[in-house]
């Protein structure tokens, strides 16, 4: 399941993608699986993650393409172990929401990227997570969980404040918002009726990608998408 649109950031041969906080590796999977020369980094300070992620490579792993490379580590996202400007591309998608000092990654962010280096940054919209808080408070004070309900526009000048302009703008995964509006209902009740029959739903449509339903999600995204989705890159003018 992708939330970046990675199209929208414009990938060329042979250029370095870190993906921040990669969880179990959809994003750097998905950069892999789509390109045909890239240098991937994921890193995240979860290892179990990471070896979840490590196991999921090795179903795409191309060892006899010297043209790209996947590499997993365990990194804090506040001291990032990369030079300045290492970086072409950066994808922190569903990261900040978790962040105590979000404003620090993004200062790291800002180190890592290149001059003419562009960045991905998703985090839950805020209206449909206010549900999701409204329904249940242990949704949002379980470990490793949502600090924060992000305002996108205040989260905009946050990374435009690092001289970056934001050049694209999409939500994503309406679908899935019923899914944890239920799920926050029945907080603790996974095997409730209606959870699971909505989490076999969601299953379905993510193998079998019916018409139907990717039209219901393009269509349904722009009121109820639940993560906002911002593509950023440096502003010349200044």
């Amino acid at each position: 399941m992708q939330t970046v649109d990675f199209s929208r950031l414009k990938m060329q041969p042979h250029q370095r993608l870190l993906d921040l906080g990669c969880g179990e590796g959809r994003h750097s999977l998905g950069a892999y699986m789509l390109h045909e020369a890239i240098d991937v980094y994921g890193v995240d300070l979860s290892h179990r993650d990471l070896t979840t992620a490590a196991q999921r490579f090795r179903e795409f792993d191309e060892p006899d393409n010297p043209r790209k490379r996947l590499s997993l580590a365990v990194a804090d996202g506040l001291r990032l172990p990369f030079a300045d400007n290492s970086f072409d591309r950066v994808v922190c998608a569903e990261v900040l929401e978790h962040i105590p000092d979000y404003r620090g990654m993004l200062r790291e962010i800002d180190r890592v990227l290149k001059p003419d280096g562009l960045l991905a940054i998703s985090v839950p919209r805020a209206w449909p997570e206010r549900v999701c808080w409204a329904l249940s408070e242990a949704y949002h004070r379980v470990e490793g969980g949502h600090i924060r309900i992000f305002n996108a526009a205040g989260l905009r000048r946050d990374v435009e404040n690092h001289g970056l302009r934001r050049y694209a703008r999409h939500w994503a995964h309406a679908l899935h918002v019923p899914f944890w509006w239920l799920k926050c209902l029945f907080w603790g009740r996974d095997n409730a009726f209606l959870v699971r029959q909505y989490h076999r739903f969601l299953v379905w449509d993510l193998m079998q990608k019916p018409r139907i339903t990717r039209w219901l999600d393009r269509c349904l995204n722009p009121l109820m998408g639940k993560s906002v989705v911002m593509y950023f890159k440096r502003d010349v003018s200044l």
